[in-house]
């Protein structure tokens, strides 16, 4: 039996050191064919870490992680196909960069082709999700900020920070809450690679941070609903800890998840887009609202009857996240710093 988890786990390891260098190769790839294969190395070293033969909510995950992601490969192949066949013919130009960034889209569960994108993470743990929302985004990202169509990629601007907002309303799940923050961050994301690339990688390592820090608490406490969050007995050390982190994560700004959306909302103010600028701060705040409500729950629900039941968590595992918890918290001495 030891062996066969140790063999599980090297494994496990093999295909997490390939899905690592299929970014590499297609990040760094000098032709359109180049950058699919590494697309296609990417998507087939991912769906042996997330699949789970003992559970079926992953194993469907992976089928219909698979499926959709064969569909923008395949429409992303078509589209270099075109490419090459109507070199000359400028007027099919705008067409092909709306299919190349479609299906740059559809890979990393944007809006309006997110929907296989919450039903996917619903049936993932927090490390695979971890990855999906972060790791996942870099390639696709990457190559189409290659080919942009500025007038599409505005749009899908918009209906990212709007269909993120709305969409986690009335969820209870914590996975698919975190699923639709992530496509409402990930609104911020395409417009910060409008800007330029330093701005996007800036504002992916900060989400990165930040949503690890979610994470990890979710994967100690083992949360997996909005409930579990006021129903058990947690320590206040841990209720003040998420408290800072969601508010972080939603971008308020005594917090350092305020600090990249400065920015940018600063950049798209010299670019003069007042009405994408608008839309993006009131869909953040509605994000802020569905956050607050579930904190405000947190502190306020008090249930007599499980007084009982008490979670007991590592020392060693919450210090770390606490030291992190302090950084997000000091956010706003760093963002005065740095416009000083």
């Amino acid at each position: 039996m030891f062996i066969l988890n140790f063999f599980k786990k090297f494994i496990k390891n093999i295909f997490f050191f390939i899905l690592i260098n299929s970014t590499l190769i297609a990040i760094s790839s000098n032709s359109w064919f180049g950058c699919w294969i590494g697309l296609e190395i990417n998507l087939l070293s991912f769906i042996p870490l997330i699949s789970n033969p003992n559970n079926l909510l992953s194993t469907e995950a992976s089928l219909k992680y698979f499926l959709t992601q064969s569909i923008a490969s395949i429409n992303f192949l078509f589209s270099i196909l075109l490419k090459m066949i109507l070199l000359k013919n400028f007027e099919m130009i705008f067409f092909l960069s709306i299919m190349i960034n479609s299906s740059m889209l559809m890979k990393m569960g944007s809006a309006p082709f997110h929907f296989w994108f919450p039903n996917i993470v619903e049936g993932l743990n927090w490390m695979n999700n971890f990855i999906l929302m972060t790791w996942q985004k870099i390639t696709p990202m990457i190559i189409m900020s290659y080919y942009f169509n500025k007038n599409f990629i505005l749009f899908i601007v918009a209906l990212n920070v709007i269909v993120g907002a709305l969409g986690g309303l009335n969820q209870t799940s914590l996975r698919k809450l975190m699923a639709f923050s992530s496509i409402n961050n990930l609104g911020w994301m395409l417009s910060a690679i409008m800007i330029t690339e330093n701005l996007w990688l800036f504002y992916l390592l900060m989400y990165a941070f930040m949503i690890s820090i979610m994470f990890f608490f979710f994967y100690f406490l083992n949360m997996f609903y909005i409930n579990q969050l006021f129903f058990n007995n947690l320590n206040p050390l841990i209720k003040i800890n998420l408290l800072i982190n969601f508010l972080s994560l939603g971008g308020l700004p005594p917090f350092i998840g305020f600090f990249p959306k400065w920015i940018i909302i600063n950049f798209l103010i010299m670019n003069q887009t007042y009405f994408l600028i608008f839309v993006m701060i009131m869909m953040s705040l509605i994000v802020l609202f569905f956050y607050i409500r579930i904190i405000y729950s947190i502190f306020m629900f008090n249930y007599l009857k499980i007084k009982w039941f008490k979670i007991f968590t590592k020392n060693k595992n919450f210090l770390l996240i606490n030291i992190f918890s302090f950084f997000s918290f000091s956010g706003m001495i760093i963002s005065t710093l740095f416009f000083l």
